[in-house]
């Protein structure tokens, strides 16, 4: 009875919080996609001769299962763009959606499902095989060929659409937008296509994301201003997984220590029900395969545990609030905790290796910005093994 209580509680605030966007100057209202359908248009019906070998246009209702052929072929080597607009939701009298980064992901023939980090995502064809697109939410990759978790019957529940273009060049895609873009552009979309692969891969040195939630531009390496370095995450309205392989037996003297500066959290209400699980944290893998995530609540006290209430992590990852509220955000702090004895209080009995670190960031849902930086990440056990 307490959980069904937090979630109503949790859906009526954001319920009000949907209500008052509408009669606000917040409102985010969703793409018009006739619109952009007719500017996007426009921009191919004038690209110089010979820049586009084709091109499709594809229409992917949020509640249709994956996967869906776009009607190209594609061949290894094929350099592609998709352009995207629309807006999928889970919940609509809640204002409950995701971006069309995380919600459209793609896949050629038989291999491997990949998304793009933003709204239009550029790549080569690693292989031979049709072009094919699924929606995500609210699923999960059960592997990397696309296969679901849950039974498709849970899109029923979504509604909108992706309208989706499909541009296969000549020539190397941002050599060919750069071209177009001489001619004009729509509200933007070559240029920031542009940007986006020339910022290239920001990914931290010696950690990689979680494949089944995709690429991210959320963290990336900076340096501090006393010469040492950290690893920076910025999230709004996003989500993305950051993973490094360790290898430590987990025992009673087993502890993993790190420095944080949250500056701003991404949740403005308690994080322990689907609709508001957005927050920062770091989170320890074991040979179990599961896993004890620490992060700064919003709201709930420090002290609270609680099982991940997200469907598709439910049994898998465990929540940990080691801090609350907004005293200390901005502030460097230091933290140490023994992985052996919060295994124990919180889960049962512990197994027998930490295998992997992650830093989480999740902005999804409440679509707000976060901000923290990492720094000294290190594992103990009769000696220290440093992660970052």
């Amino acid at each position: 009875m307490p959980g069904i209580m937090n979630d109503l509680t949790v859906a009526g605030k954001l319920l009000i919080r949907a209500t008052a966007r509408k009669l606000s100057s917040n409102s985010d209202p969703a793409p018009d996609v006739e619109q952009y359908f007719s500017g996007m248009q426009n921009v191919l019906d004038r690209s110089p001769e010979g820049l586009i070998r084709d091109y499709q246009w594809l229409d992917l209702p949020g509640n249709r299962p994956p996967w869906v052929d776009c009607g190209m072929n594609l061949q290894k080597g094929d350099e592609i763009s998709c352009f995207m607009a629309g807006r999928v939701f889970a919940s609509k009298p809640l204002d409950i959606w995701l971006s069309l980064a995380l919600q459209v992901w793609y896949k050629v023939g038989d291999g491997d499902i990949f998304r793009g980090t933003n709204n239009s995502h550029s790549f080569v064809a690693q292989e031979n095989g049709l072009l094919q697109f699924g929606n995500y939410f609210p699923n999960d990759w059960q592997n990397s060929q696309g296969k679901r978790k849950q039974d498709d019957n849970v899109y029923q529940a979504s509604s909108g659409m992706s309208r989706i273009l499909i541009i296969r060049w000549n020539a190397a895609a941002v050599d060919c937008l750069r071209e177009m873009l001489r001619l004009g552009d729509f509200e933007g979309n070559l240029q920031s296509e542009i940007d986006r692969i020339e910022v290239g891969d920001t990914t931290p040195n010696g950690w990689s994301y979680l494949w089944n939630i995709g690429q991210s531009h959320i963290f990336r390496n900076q340096p501090l201003q006393n010469g040492d370095g950290c690893i920076h995450c910025q999230t709004h309205g996003d989500t993305g997984i950051l993973q490094k392989d360790v290898d430590m037996v987990l025992d009673e003297h087993t502890e993993i220590s790190w420095k944080w500066c949250v500056d701003e959290l991404p949740s403005t209400l308690r994080e322990d029900t689907v609709p508001s699980h957005d927050y920062l944290s770091i989170a320890i893998e074991f040979d179990n395969g599961r896993d004890i995530t620490y992060y700064w609540s919003s709201t709930l006290p420090v002290g609270t545990g609680y099982d991940c209430p997200l469907p598709n992590w439910k049994g898998k990852e465990y929540h940990i609030a080691i801090r609350s509220g907004t005293e200390g955000l901005g502030e460097w702090m230091d933290e140490r905790r023994n992985l052996f004895d919060d295994y124990k209080h919180y889960m049962g009995e512990p197994p027998a290796r930490v295998v992997r670190v992650w830093l989480i960031a999740n902005s999804a849902f409440q679509r707000n910005k976060g901000d923290c930086k990492y720094a000294d990440i290190l594992l103990h056990n009769q000696g220290a093994l440093r992660v970052l």
